[in-house]
């Protein structure tokens, strides 16, 4: 056991960069975890971490076996889990970081909590890429490609972006046939809280990127917001289109120009390589892939 532990120090010091972090994490001090790993360099006969006064960085000998140690512990893991996953019932905090544009609608997280009320759910909305290890979180959901070899991935599905408004607008202000006729309109644009940068309509024609002035009436940086202003008949958003599927479907919304949005992207939900999943993180997981991209 002395040795399992051993290779637990040195797991959680290689992914946190660090053995105060490490410490942390383990709820021991960082003083014992580099004795851990000193016991273990002695014991392996190699040398796993160059040691510095300012950071603590793998030797190409650590990083082999850190990938060994990964699957050895997974495996603990697994066995250790698999014992009590008949009898265990999903609970425990559950950290999950989501892109502040979400197209989950709010619903969703409510019916997945009404299903295991004992998980304590954390939810943390950014439109940054987190360091899911460093940070702590036990699940992330991602749009787009993301390459790392720490995290196992699930693909969800795909989703495109809508350009949405209301019945009584475009009653109102007409109905753009062309991207060129937005120039007219009133839109609706998101604001990226992270980079300040504007949401950049992904309107193309025959595949060639259609150049666009559109001129924002309303700047926001929640998508509900944006969506309830749409709805509201102020205008015209362009948000991702599972987020309106429900209001698509009663017609309070309507959608526009579909032809000239053809990219696709991939939603995702990534969690830590190293760590098996647990009966929340399984829970969380499949609840996902069941609920979250259905309309």
């Amino acid at each position: 056991m002395d040795s399992l532990g051993a290779l637990f120090a040195f797991v959680h010091a290689a992914e946190a960069d660090g053995f105060t972090e490490a410490g942390r994490k383990l709820g021991i001090s960082a003083s014992a975890v580099s004795k851990a790993v000193a016991r273990l360099e002695d014991r392996l006969g190699a040398r796993l971490f160059h040691r510095s006064t300012r950071s603590v960085t793998l030797t190409p000998e650590g990083a082999m076996f850190l990938e060994r140690c990964r699957r050895i512990l997974c495996e603990y893991e697994a066995a250790e889990l698999e014992l009590s996953r008949s009898r265990a019932t999903p609970q425990g905090k559950l950290r999950v970081s989501l892109p502040s544009m979400s197209m989950i609608p709010i619903a969703k997280f409510a019916a997945f909590k009404r299903r295991h009320p004992e998980i304590e759910l954390e939810l943390d909305a950014t439109d940054r890429v987190v360091d899911v290890i460093g940070e702590g979180f036990d699940v992330v959901l991602r749009t787009g490609e993301h390459a790392d070899s720490r995290l196992m991935t699930r693909t969800l599905g795909h989703f495109s972006q809508a350009l949405v408004g209301s019945p009584d607008y475009f009653r109102r202000m007409g109905t753009p046939e062309t991207p060129e006729d937005l120039a007219r309109h009133s839109c609706l644009v998101y604001r990226y809280a992270n980079t300040g940068k504007l949401h950049q309509w992904p309107l193309s024609r025959g595949g060639e990127l259609a150049q666009v002035e559109i001129q924002p009436s309303v700047v926001t940086n929640a998508l509900e917001a944006q969506i309830g202003l749409a709805e509201s008949g102020l205008g015209i958003a362009c948000v991702p289109d599972l987020s309106v599927a429900g209001h698509l479907q009663r017609g309070s919304l309507v959608r526009i120009l579909a032809g000239y949005v053809e990219a696709r992207t991939k939603f995702s939900v990534m969690w830590p390589a190293s760590r098996y999943a647990s009966p929340k993180l399984r829970a969380f997981v499949d609840f996902a892939a069941e609920e979250f991209l259905a309309a």
